[in-house]
């Protein structure tokens, strides 16, 4: 366990190197930090060819291991209550924060545009609640549809509860064997991670450049504000609510995740790392970690529950438009509502801002006024997606071995 310790403490230490030199290297020589994106986004691609497998293997060999549809449904009610709790806590937050500093003065929309809006299919509950139903399974194994390889797997898995013993132990040692192949791969790609981080950071600061970021440097300091704020206040104070686990403890041996989250901006590519740390060094159970993890990297939206309330309120003010509270309330129940189901559709961040924004009769065009320093803020929320997620997977364990005690 030490040793296992000492191996992520090492990297964790070359990862932040790899964050100060990247910084370094995207400012001082922009062109060369622009070629080399290839690098970044191979570890990236490694990452995420881990993804769908582990995903469906995990969920499958958990469910059984779980032994009954009544653990199951346990365990699954306390994961989304957990999840929809502080991604409310998140929102509360965002608004509050918004409220006392009010960042964002009026600007004419006349000349401004944001095309890609236009791309969206107009939102319908009915359209959100069919995307999570799978009609050809090898069809979403093969476009990355992770909410219809959740849906598949855990029914495949209950499915699976009702067969004979005899028929069920090679099913699960096949999967538990493609689940454990997978974690193996995961540990050697988290060892190119220094490289990773470097080449994805340097990239993301030669394309932005240091000059977007200070003309947006209020909005950015809000944003980036309230998810410290929740990363390091409101999740610890959930967990030692809900938990008798020192909750910074837990997170300086997790800490590999939200990085490797921060670099990647991905909760699926950062997935195969969440699992193997939580197991590792974070003492969750493996069955907990297999069916919580893959969940919340799909449902699970803290960051960008938190990024959009603020970015709302922010393009309110930018409009000249004053919410009112009850509009505010109505923010706040949209989005949280939203992070669940929207997260089935493709670019779940931006169809709910399309569609906040709507509901509020705001104007779309505004959204072109901040997508400059999305990129930088989609690493940011990433990490707090992350984060989320390994706090709610450790006080669901602590749930599990609480009952097992009794």
């Amino acid at each position: 366990m030490i040793q296992t310790i000492n191996k992520y403490a090492t990297t964790n230490t070359l990862v932040i190197v790899g964050i100060i030199l990247g910084v370094a290297f995207g400012v001082f020589f922009p062109e060369l930090a622009l070629k080399q994106k290839v690098i970044g986004t191979a570890f990236v691609y490694f990452l995420k060819m881990l993804v769908i497998p582990l995903v469906f293997a995990s969920i499958f060999v958990a469910i059984l291991g779980l032994g009954s549809l009544d653990h199951l449904k346990r365990m699954g009610l306390k994961t989304i209550g957990l999840y929809l709790l502080t991604t409310a806590l998140a929102v509360i937050a965002a608004i509050v924060a918004m409220n006392i500093f009010g960042i964002g003065e009026h600007v004419s929309g006349e000349n401004l545009e944001y095309a890609k809006a236009s791309t969206i299919t107009p939102f319908s509950f009915e359209t959100m609640i069919l995307s999570f139903i799978p009609t050809n399974i090898f069809n979403s194994l093969t476009s990355g549809s992770m909410m219809q390889i959740i849906v598949f797997a855990i029914m495949f898995g209950v499915a699976a509860l009702s067969l004979p013993n005899s028929q069920q132990q090679p099913l699960v040692s096949f999967f538990n064997a493609v689940s454990e192949a997978m974690l193996v791969m995961a540990e050697w790609i988290i060892k190119l991670t220094p490289i990773g981080v470097f080449s994805l950071i340097s990239y993301v600061i030669a394309e932005q450049g240091i000059e977007v970021v200070l003309g947006l440097w209020k909005y950015l300091l809000v944003v980036i504000g309230v998810i410290v704020f929740h990363g390091i206040v409101t999740l610890p104070f959930v967990m030692r609510l809900f938990s008798k686990v020192n909750p910074y403890s837990y997170l300086s041996q997790v800490r590999e995740a939200p990085v490797m989250a921060f670099s990647t901006a991905s909760s699926a590519a950062t997935l195969p790392v969440s699992m193997r740390v939580v197991e590792e060094v974070g003492g969750v159970n493996k069955k907990t970690a297999s069916f919580v993890l893959p969940l919340g990297a799909t449902v699970s939206m803290d960051g960008t529950a938190a990024y959009l309330s603020v970015a709302v309120l922010y393009i309110a003010n930018l409009a000249g438009v004053e919410l009112s509270f009850g509009d505010q309330l109505l923010l706040g129940i949209t989005v949280v509502s939203l992070s669940v189901g929207v997260a089935a559709l493709p670019s779940a961040s931006l169809v709910m801002m399309v569609v906040i924004l709507n509901q509020l009769g705001l104007p779309v065009e505004y959204m072109a006024l901040i997508v400059a320093v999305d990129r930088i803020l989609d690493m940011c929320r990433t990490s707090l997606n992350v984060t989320s997620d390994l706090i709610v997977t450790k006080i669901v364990d602590e749930f599990e071995k609480r009952n097992k005690k009794v």
